[in-house]
């Protein structure tokens, strides 16, 4: 038998409360400005960190879509926050990856229906059908500062 590293366990088990954030400075659009090179810079970076994270703990089968949320949670906290800073949490529990992004944004986000040609408007209807998709859904807390899905552990790991 091959001597294993603890890693390689803990990579197909991953542990029952395994979690990791991310926090950053941006700068918000003002006035329909267009979002600065460095803050969409940062959205690469939350999408890959997530899906290391995601690959670490075994869980290489969300990484697609768990990253297209982060990215579509995070542009939404960029181009709509009023805030300077960004977090991105990530967390497996009870059979659930919960992704995070809390920030200062004024009222709560909502569905949008954006017309076939629309460049832009989709991104929680993404997150809503991704959500759904993986047993999960997806909500708001602290009066809209922090949105939230959660999707379900294909195999029922913690």
């Amino acid at each position: 038998m091959a001597d294993r590293s603890p890693n390689d366990d803990h990579s197909r088990h991953p542990r029952a409360h395994d979690r990791m954030s991310l926090c950053f400075e941006v700068s918000p659009p003002r006035n329909g400005t267009s979002v600065l090179d460095d803050d969409a810079r940062r959205v690469g970076v939350a999408r890959r960190v997530t899906a290391a994270r995601l690959r670490y703990c075994g869980l290489g089968a969300l990484v697609d879509d768990a990253v297209l949320i982060v990215s579509e949670l995070v542009t939404n906290a960029i181009q709509h926050g009023d805030g300077g800073q960004v977090t991105v949490a990530m967390s497996v529990r009870d059979g659930f990856v919960r992704l995070a992004v809390r920030h200062k944004t004024p009222g709560r986000p909502v569905v949008c229906h954006a017309d076939d040609d629309a460049e832009r408007g989709r991104g929680l209807f993404l997150v809503d059908r991704l959500a759904a998709a993986h047993g999960g859904t997806w909500g708001t807390s602290d009066a809209g500062t922090s949105t939230w899905c959660t999707l379900a552990v294909a195999d029922g790991r913690p």
